[in-house]
Parts: structure tokens; C-alpha cells; sequence
């Protein structure tokens, strides 16, 4: 039964791309505040900021967990 899971692998990948050129710019984002938290402290939203890219980061393993999940065995 455990068979069909590749298949909601292969079925995830279109969104999985997507969400990999998201994670692209939230690494540009996440290099970008690191440059301003460092040149500028006192800029507390740049924290939120950096979260918000991290999570982008994260999103395809995400969206490939959550998709390949949704397939019923």
C-alpha cells in the first residue's frame, strides 16, 4: 500500500516549484536584513523580516510534505 506515495511525490512538484522560487527570494531577503540588522541595530522589524524569509526558506520541503500527506492509501 505504501506505493502510491511517489506518485503524490511526482503529482507535488509543480507546486513545489513554485514554492522553490519563493524560498530563492526569501533567501535574497534574508541576506538583504542581515546586511541592514547589522549596519542598523535599532531596526527591530528588520527581525520579522528575517522570520518571514526563513519560512519562505522553508516552504517547498513544506509543500512537498503537505501534498504527498494528502494522498490517500
Amino acid at each position: 500500500m505504501g506505493d502510491c506515495r511517489p506518485l503524490g511525490f511526482l503529482l507535488g512538484l509543480p507546486f513545489a516549484l513554485i514554492a522553490m522560487v519563493l524560498s530563492l527570494v526569501g533567501a535574497v531577503i534574508w541576506v538583504l536584513g542581515s546586511v541592514v540588522s547589522c549596519l542598523c541595530p535599532c531596526c527591530c522589524c528588520v527581525a520579522g523580516l528575517a522570520n518571514l524569509a526563513m519560512d519562505l526558506i522553508k516552504l517547498p520541503f513544506k509543500v512537498l510534505k503537505w501534498f504527498t500527506e494528502q494522498i490517500p492509501c
